[in-house]
C-alpha cells in the first residue's frame, strides 16, 4: 500500500494533539511585529492577541515561499510515496501559488487542495482527508471526499470589528459594510469562490452569535449535520456558547474546538467567533 503524506499551513489552526496524532506536516506563515518577526506557532494566541491590542501598528503576514514547500515537501517524500496539500484559499492568500510553484519539482506526486475555506474550515477538511487516509482509500478517493466535503460545508464567522479586515487589505465584497457600520458586529460567510461575504449584520455580540445559528440553520434547509468545528480569537466565552447553541439546535458535539491563530487573527482581530458545519 502507498504511504500518502498530508500536509498543510498553520492557518488551518489545528491543535498540536491532532497534528501530532496524524502526523501532519504542517508549513507555518510568519506575522511581523515591526522588525520582530515570528513563525505562526512562535506565538500563543493569549500571547499574540495581547500585542495586536496593545500595539499602534497593525503587524503583517507572510505567506511561505516555494522554498519552504519544497524543503517540506522533500522531508514528507523521504518516506511517502505521494502528497496530499491542503492550503487556505487562493482568495485570500498566496500560500497556495508557493505550493505550486514547488509542487512542479516533484512531478507525479504532489496533489494540491484549494481549501476555499480558512481556519476550521480548512481544519476539518485536513482531518477528513486524514481519516479517510487510515481507511485505506488512495490518493483519488481522498480528494473526492474532500471535494464532497467543500460542496457541503458551512462556514460563518462573527468579528468584533471590521476594522483589522479592513486594515489588512482582506475585506474583499465585504467593504459594504464599512462607514458607520465598523463599530456595528459583522456576520460573514465564506463563500463557494473562497472569499468573505456579508452574511448579515448585529448590534450585539449576542445578536451575532444568535445570527451564526440561524444563518446554520437556513443552511442546513433538512440535511443532516456530519461534523461541527468552532473556533475563536481571544472570545472563548462566545466560543462556548455558540458551541452550545449550535450543539443544541444540531444534536451534535463539535468534533474541533480551536483558536483561530496569530495569521488569520492579524487580518479578524480579538473577539473573532465562528463555526464551521459539514452537511452530510
Amino acid at each position: 500500500m502507498m504511504k500518502i503524506a498530508l500536509v498543510t499551513d498553520s492557518t488551518a489552526d489545528l491543535t498540536q494533539q491532532l497534528i501530532d496524532h496524524w502526523k501532519i506536516f504542517v508549513l507555518p506563515l510568519k506575522v511581523s511585529f515591526g522588525d520582530e518577526q515570528f513563525l505562526d506557532s512562535e506565538l500563543t494566541s493569549k500571547e499574540f492577541y495581547t500585542r495586536l491590542s496593545s500595539g499602534s501598528q497593525l503587524p503583517t503576514t507572510s505567506q511561505p515561499t516555494p522554498e519552504d514547500f519544497s524543503s517540506v515537501y522533500t522531508k514528507a517524500l523521504a518516506d511517502h510515496d505521494e502528497i496530499i496539500s491542503i492550503h487556505i484559499s487562493s482568495g485570500l492568500s498566496g500560500t497556495l501559488n508557493s505550493a505550486h510553484i514547488a509542487a512542479k519539482n516533484f512531478p507525479g506526486k504532489v496533489h494540491l487542495v484549494d481549501s476555499h475555506s480558512i481556519s476550521l474550515g480548512i481544519g476539518q477538511q485536513v482531518l477528513e482527508a486524514a481519516e479517510g487516509l487510515q481507511e485505506g482509500l488512495d490518493v483519488p478517493a481522498v480528494l473526492a471526499r474532500i471535494t464532497k466535503m467543500r460542496e457541503n460545508m458551512e462556514t460563518i464567522f462573527t468579528l468584533d470589528t471590521l476594522e483589522y479586515l479592513h486594515k489588512g487589505g482582506r475585506i474583499g465584497v465585504v467593504k459594504g459594510m464599512l462607514g458607520a457600520l465598523l463599530q456595528i458586529k459583522p456576520v460573514i460567510r465564506v463563500n463557494e469562490e473562497g472569499v468573505y461575504v456579508p452574511a448579515g449584520i448585529a448590534r450585539s455580540r449576542e445578536k451575532a452569535l444568535k445570527g451564526i445559528v440561524t444563518a446554520m440553520e437556513n443552511a442546513a434547509a433538512g440535511r443532516t449535520v456530519k461534523a461541527l468545528a468552532i473556533a475563536h480569537g481571544a472570545a472563548k466565552e462566545a466560543a462556548d456558547k455558540l458551541q452550545d447553541k449550535l450543539e443544541s439546535v444540531f444534536n451534535v458535539q463539535a468534533s474541533l474546538y480551536t483558536q483561530v491563530g496569530p495569521v488569520i487573527g492579524v487580518h479578524t482581530g480579538p473577539g473573532t467567533v465562528g463555526a464551521s458545519i459539514v452537511f452530510a
